[in-house]
C-alpha cells in the first residue's frame, strides 16, 4: 500500500469503465472527465478527507481475491464510480447507471 502523501495515480485502463464513461452524454462526460482532473492533483490523504468526492467502502459487495476493498466514489452530480486502491493507483471499474447500482442493490 502506497503513502497517504503520495498523489493519487490514475489507471483508467479497465474496458467498462472506458465503455461506461465514453457512453455518458457529453454534460457528464465533461463532468466526469473535470473530477479525473481533480482526482490527479490530490494526493491519498486529501482524496479521503474530500467531502465532494465522498469516497466509501462498499461493504456490500465482496472484492476479489487479492483486494482489500472495492469504493465508491462521486464522478458526477448523479453518478458514482468504482474504483480500488493499488499502491499509489486508483483503479476505475465502473460507473453506475444509478446510485444504487454502485452498491449492489436494484
Amino acid at each position: 500500500m502506497g503513502s497517504n502523501d503520495t498523489p493519487v495515480r490514475l489507471d483508467l485502463n479497465n474496458p467498462v469503465f472506458q465503455e461506461h464513461l465514453l457512453n455518458l452524454q457529453k454534460p457528464e462526460r465533461n463532468a466526469a472527465i473535470d473530477t479525473l482532473r481533480k482526482i490527479r492533483l490530490l494526493t491519498w490523504a486529501q482524496l479521503y478527507r474530500d467531502n465532494g468526492l465522498k469516497w466509501e467502502k462498499i461493504v456490500s459487495v465482496k472484492p476479489p481475491q487479492g483486494v482489500d476493498a472495492i469504493y465508491s466514489l462521486r464522478i458526477t452530480q448523479s453518478r458514482r464510480c468504482t474504483a480500488l486502491r493499488d499502491g499509489d493507483f486508483m483503479r476505475f471499474l465502473t460507473v453506475a447507471l444509478d446510485h444504487d447500482s454502485t452498491y449492489g442493490r436494484k
